[in-house]
Formats: structure tokens, C-alpha cells, sequence
């Protein structure tokens, strides 16, 4: 008989705190009780990443938006606590925690080989806890889907950006997107 070891979100951090993971040489994250490895970034994932925080380091205003890349985010109720690519959080320091769901602006995850994972499994996950704007840049067809307004585990309002188009996020932004720009075309 086999069985399968369920993790709380404080199970979790306490196990990191002790350092259970300093010899992993890969990434992981806290998904529902399970620990899940994340597929190593290659350079386009990274490049995405980085164009995408000075986007919004550029977009935003600090003293209403913080821009974090790879921070934990906590969803104790959920028993997770992934690590999104960017995070829009309420301006502000988490020197005694991570954000939560209600910190959270907007949530991008960027998908080259993950992208059915951040599609159905993130989405249920971000749409469950509330997170009220989650972002999928989609490597491969370059484009970015757009999941907004959470409603009872899912979310209602689903769009697809493609290349020729802007998009903006529901919090306060400066300048849109430019979908072109992202993807160096």
C-alpha cells in the first residue's frame, strides 16, 4: 500500500526554513499539498522575464504597485505556495511574509514548456484563492492569455492577446503591453 505525504503551507516553509532543500540543485514550489519541480528557465523564458519586469517597473507606481520576480506567494488555504514568474502585490515590504492572494494585482507566469500546466492546473489554483488578474505569456504562439475576475474556482473573463495586440492589466498601468516589443518582433 502506498501512500502520498500531504504538505501544508506551513509543513512547507518550515521545511525550507530548516533548509530540507539546500541540496536540490532544481527549483521547486508547494501545489495542493504536493511538491512540484519547475522546468529549468531557458534563455528566452529568462529574457521574457526580464523585459517583462522593466515593463512594469516602468508602468506602475511604486507607492501603489511592487513588482517582485519568482517570490513565493502564499495560499495557506489552499496548501500552496507557487512561485509566479512576476507578481504586482500592494506596495509595501514582506519582511515577515509572503504575499497573499488578497496582496495580488496580477500574476504572470511565463509558459514555454509548462504552458498546459499554467493553463489548467495555475488557473484553478490562482482562480480558487481570488487572485483577481493571472497572465499566461505564451512562448510558443506568442501571445499572452488573460484570466480575470475569479468566480467560484474559476475564472469568468478569459481573453487571448496575440502579436499585433496591447494589452493592460485591470490595476493602475501607464502604458500598455506592446505584444511586438515583448516578443522582439
Amino acid at each position: 500500500m502506498s501512500t502520498h505525504l500531504h504538505l501544508t503551507t506551513s509543513d512547507y516553509n518550515r521545511m525550507v526554513e530548516l533548509g530540507a532543500f539546500d541540496h536540490l540543485n532544481r527549483k521547486i514550489e508547494l501545489i495542493r499539498g504536493e511538491i512540484c519541480e519547475m522546468n529549468p528557465a531557458g534563455p528566452i523564458h529568462d529574457d521574457l522575464i526580464a523585459f517583462l519586469l522593466n515593463w512594469s517597473v516602468r508602468s506602475t507606481d511604486p507607492s501603489i504597485i511592487r513588482v517582485t520576480v519568482q517570490t513565493g506567494l502564499e495560499l495557506i488555504e489552499l496548501d500552496s505556495r507557487p512561485e509566479p514568474d512576476l507578481l504586482w502585490v500592494r506596495a509595501g515590504r514582506y519582511l515577515d511574509r509572503h504575499p497573499n492572494a488578497a496582496d495580488v494585482k496580477l500574476a504572470i507566469e511565463v509558459s514555454d514548456s509548462s504552458l498546459q500546466n499554467d493553463l489548467v492546473r495555475k488557473s484553478a489554483l490562482y482562480a480558487e484563492a481570488g487572485i483577481v488578474e493571472y497572465w499566461i505569456v505564451d512562448v510558443p504562439s506568442k501571445c499572452i492569455h488573460v484570466f480575470r475576475l475569479p468566480d467560484d474556482g474559476c475564472y469568468s473573463d478569459r481573453s487571448l492577446f496575440k502579436l499585433e495586440q496591447t494589452v493592460s492589466p485591470l490595476a493602475h498601468c501607464s502604458s500598455p503591453l506592446d505584444l511586438r516589443d515583448l516578443f522582439g518582433e
